[in-house]
């Protein structure tokens, strides 16, 4: 009988189709993270610095007399690091044998599904604390389409830069679904700035230009019944890629399987705490026999 190995014809395929759909699933299911700016931290860089500056003030001038007022640059500067985060998957030889693709594409959406979890968990853990962890919304409150108007008029009201999103739980987004006439995802198109082959499962409708997306994995806050989404321009926060997603094979022979380890190496900051906040709304799961 011949010897299979892992990189025997379609035995080697069986694995690519695993790892393949790992890279496609997690590519498309992190909206938070496709809704942020993106930097790469390059070969031999320990960190990014980032720097900010801040605003000037232009003066009335009179005809004749010098300018006196000078203003400040006013820089300041963020380090942003990056940590690794992975998971090793083991395929024992038994099961490779059987060589049934839908497996191998299971465990590959479960692997990407988990990488991308991790991350876009990585930007939700930043609303708590953008404009300066003063929320807006509260406990006990639904997001109506009357609030959700007044939370985009905050945004607008204090310049937050374009593109802007809200994002939250698709319990809270119900809330302004029943509260108007809007159809998500037919009403209106995608607003301009967003990738939309990444983020079109996740957008539901645009409200006075400002696009909102539900992400599932916002969770309620402890001891009540609301949890807390965003509404923030893509300028607000960061995500800071080190290594990008990755795979290595290897095989145990005692164990007669092979394991598939898949890491990556990131992080995710504020950008600019003032180019957003957090939306504290109700989250409660709505009635479906109604």
């Amino acid at each position: 009988m011949a010897t299979q190995t892992a990189t025997t014809g379609q035995l080697e395929n069986a694995q690519n189709i695993a790892i393949a759909k790992a890279r496609f699933t997690m590519e498309h299911s992190m909206p938070c993270v496709n809704l942020v700016e993106k930097m790469t931290l390059q070969q031999g860089q320990k960190q990014i610095t980032v720097p900010k500056v801040g605003q000037m003030t232009a003066s009335d001038l009179v005809d004749g007399v010098d300018i006196v007022d000078t203003e400040d640059i006013g820089m300041t500067t963020k380090d942003l690091t990056t940590g690794e985060v992975g998971l090793k998957v083991i395929l024992t030889e038994k099961l490779i044998r059987q060589e049934n693709e839908s497996v191998f594409a299971m465990v590959g959406t479960q692997m990407g599904d988990a990488m991308a979890r991790k991350k876009n968990s990585g930007v939700i853990a930043l609303f708590s604390a953008l404009n300066g962890a003063t929320v807006l919304g509260a406990d006990g409150k639904t997001l109506s389409l009357t609030n959700l108007s007044a939370c985009i008029a905050w945004a607008k009201g204090n310049k937050l830069p374009s593109p802007i999103a809200v994002v939250h739980h698709p319990y809270a987004i119900y809330g302004v679904v029943t509260s108007s006439s809007l159809t998500p995802s037919t009403t209106y198109p995608l607003s301009t700035g967003w990738s939309a082959d990444l983020l079109k499962d996740f957008f539901k409708y645009t409200i006075n230009g400002v696009s909102v997306f539900e992400d599932g994995n916002i969770a309620v806050e402890a001891g009540v019944d609301s949890g807390i989404g965003a509404i923030f321009s893509k300028a607000a926060m960061v995500v800071v890629d080190s290594q990008g997603f990755r795979t290595e094979q290897d095989k145990d022979i005692s164990l007669r399987a092979f394991e598939v380890v898949v890491t990556a190496d990131y992080g995710c900051f504020e950008l600019d705490d003032s180019y957003g906040a957090g939306m504290q709304y109700e989250m409660g799961a709505p009635a479906t026999n109604n």
